[in-house]
């Protein structure tokens, strides 16, 4: 024991002695390592993969998982159970390049879903029961080059569900859905795709033009849809076609798929009845007809109209294949659906409101490959009645009673403001003080048509079939059209518009007009528009109020200037008393010099505040105010007698001293 104490006396020994142990070197911290994302459950993470993989295959799941590595490229979730998937679900996922949720069963897609996924290439969506896509769904897959829908439930698509998408995509798999139609125009933009499968659905058209608007195209399957006809496809060299499985009509239109189907192909046959179930490519070319149309009805319903009634044009015809319709008008140009006219998809056309322009023939006209048929129709406009001078309507025991027949209306004529009839007979109707942009409308009072509650001007050029109208009270006896277009023709027709029975009574016609504005001088506009003018006018004001300060603001600067001139030129002032009130005077030198002061007088009996030296300046030579004190460090101006003044001083007042003196 005593042989263990000695050491460690001497070890203190030696401490207190002063001896500092050397300071041992700190460990060498590691640097800290982030620890590897952790794998969500279920899920396969192989640390193997050149980039990070998150394989979650077959797993069972539900939904998809909340702690998915965002930094992965590559995500599998094929063959579960994920009904939905939302807006949060890949967020963040900018590096994901690969994602896969085939035969999940997903029925909905929250908008915004992939809106994360810019580098996303590849997306399935396969084997799952989507019903629809809309725009926003896809939205934000900028880079996104293989879209498969193949196996889902797909009834339509929006023309914008592409859009992200349209100049990237490459092959696009619609097949087994069902989809009756394909937004074409969406499908055309797409200026990189090589691929589209649309096989297995109820397609029963294609447009033509819309397969060689895709430069890129390599392979087109059109397997078992609905289609009786193909449009050419451009070549060769041309797509890949598959075209299988369709109730083809074989004529003279499916020429060029024959001369391009290859052996083994199976495009059938179903019309007409010769052909029916033969493979196209064993019919020979010569049976590949088609039969040139021909008309088989066309009539108006009704034959003859009032104008301002509606009118329906039918036609049909026939021929292989069925032809497309369409209508010529009195004038040979081709009808066009507006306001006014519209053309049905069955080839028929309707007048909703006929005119006197409307009389003629319409012309229908039926085209297909084998040639043309037309057929004429004529439409008898009949004008509305004007009165004789002196009939009244209603009134059948009046002396001059009404016409015999029906006469044409104002808006027969096209030429000005007259009026159909003799001599006898005046204008219901009238346009006057005719302008380039604007016209007085009058007609005469209708205090015989009962029940009238409001009247009804409508009208419309002869380069625009629009109608507009105006309401007005049913006093009104004069309207001004205004915002014509110089040089225009307008037909005008007023009508009084009544209730009573039950339906309403239709309108009743009161007249019409035809006039034309006039036209624009050469070289002049419009006038302006009263909002324009009233703009004008402010900045004009504006203009003016910031003229006036700037020239008064001149003015006081000249004046200023000119005052300041004038008092440089100004001589100094001279002093000329020195009980003068003012603070600047002369300098000592110039002051001149100033008469010896007589005797004092002596006070006078009783003095007071009076007497003595105030004696010198009375009061009432100050009348506004009282004389100034004299300061303390002066010499006395009034000194005793025989003390000799030294040289004239002037007194020096304070500000104080002057607030009093002006006070009193």
């Amino acid at each position: 024991m005593a042989k263990l104490l000695v050491p460690l006396v001497m070890l203190g020994a030696v401490s207190g002695a002063g001896v500092v142990p050397v300071p041992l070197p700190p460990a060498p911290v590691s640097p800290q390592v982030s620890p590897p994302p952790r794998c969500p459950a279920r899920c396969l993470c192989p640390a193997a993969a050149p980039s990070p993989t998150l394989l979650c295959a077959r797993t069972g799941l539900l939904a998809v998982p909340p702690s998915l590595d965002r930094a992965a490229v590559e995500l599998r979730l094929a063959d579960n159970f994920i009904g939905a998937v939302g807006r949060a679900d890949f967020a963040n996922m900018s590096s994901l390049v690969h994602l896969t949720l085939s035969r999940n069963g997903l029925r909905r897609l929250a908008p915004g879903a992939f809106a994360d996924l810019r580098a996303l290439r590849a997306l399935h969506l396969d084997g799952n029961r989507l019903p629809a896509l809309s725009g926003p769904q896809l939205r934000g897959l900028a880079s996104l080059r293989h879209l498969i829908l193949a196996n889902n439930q797909l009834a339509a698509i929006d023309a914008a569900a592409f859009a992200a998408f349209a100049a990237t995509v490459e092959d696009l798999d619609l097949s087994h859905n069902n989809l009756p139609a394909l937004p074409w125009d969406a499908v055309a933009a797409m200026g990189s795709l090589a691929t589209l499968t649309l096989d297995h659905n109820l397609l029963e058209r294609v447009p033509a033009g819309a397969v060689a608007r895709l430069p890129r195209l390599a392979r087109l399957d059109l397997t078992a849809n609905r289609l009786r006809a193909l449009p050419p496809v451009p070549g060769p060299p041309g797509p890949s076609l598959a075209a299988g499985g369709n109730p083809l009509h074989c004529n003279c239109e499916l020429l060029w798929l024959r001369r391009v189907a290859q052996p083994g192909r199976l495009e059938t046959c179903a019309t007409p009845a010769p052909l029916a179930g033969r493979l196209l490519g064993a019919v020979p070319e010569e049976e590949l007809t088609c039969r040139a149309p021909s008309v088989t009805a066309a009539a108006a319903h009704p034959p003859a109209v009032t104008e301002g009634q509606p009118l329906r044009l039918g036609c049909a015809a026939v021929g292989d294949p069925p032809p497309a319709l369409h209508w010529l008008g009195p004038d040979g140009r081709v009808v066009q659906n507006g306001s006014r006219r519209s053309v049905g998809a069955d080839g028929s056309l309707e007048l909703r409101v006929a005119t006197l322009r409307d009389h003629g023939g319409f012309t229908c006209v039926a085209a297909n490959a084998a040639g043309e048929a037309a057929a004429r129709v004529e439409v008898v406009v009949v004008p509305l009645p004007v009165p004789r001078d002196g009939a009244r309507d209603g009134d059948g025991d009046g002396a001059g009673g009404t016409e015999a027949g029906p006469g044409p209306s104002d808006m027969a004529q096209a030429g000005g403001n007259d009026t159909w009839g003799g001599p006898g007979e005046r204008q219901r109707v009238v346009a006057a003080e005719v302008t380039a942009s604007s016209a007085r409308i009058r007609w005469l009072p209708q205090r015989h048509v009962p029940g009238v509650r409001m009247v009804q001007i409508q009208y419309n050029s002869s380069a625009d079939d629009s109608l507009v109208y105006r309401l007005l009270p049913p006093s009104s006896r004069t309207f001004v059209l205004r915002d014509l277009v110089p040089g225009r023709q307008y037909e005008l027709c007023v009508s009084a518009l009544r209730v009573l029975g039950d339906p309403p009574a239709a309108p009743r016609p009161l007249g019409c007009v035809s006039f034309a504005t006039a036209a624009a001088p050469p070289g002049c506009s419009a006038p302006p528009r009263p909002h324009f003018l009233g703009g004008t006018v402010i900045i004009v004001i504006g203009a003016a109020i910031a003229a006036s300060v700037l020239v008064f603001i001149l003015i006081l600067t000249a004046r200023w200037k000119a005052a300041a001139a004038a008092g440089a030129r100004r001589p100094p002032p001279t002093l000329t008393s020195v009980c003068s009130q003012t603070n600047g005077g002369p300098r000592p030198a110039e002051t001149p010099e100033l008469p010896a002061l007589p005797p004092l007088p002596p006070p006078a009996a009783g003095g007071g505040p009076g007497g003595g030296a105030r004696a010198l300046f009375p009061s009432h030579s100050y009348p506004r105010r009282a004389r100034p004190r004299r300061h303390g460090s002066l010499p006395r101006l009034d000194g005793p007698e025989g003390t000799p003044l030294g040289p004239p001083l002037r007194p020096s007042f304070g500000s104080t001293h002057w607030m009093l003196e002006s006070t009193v």
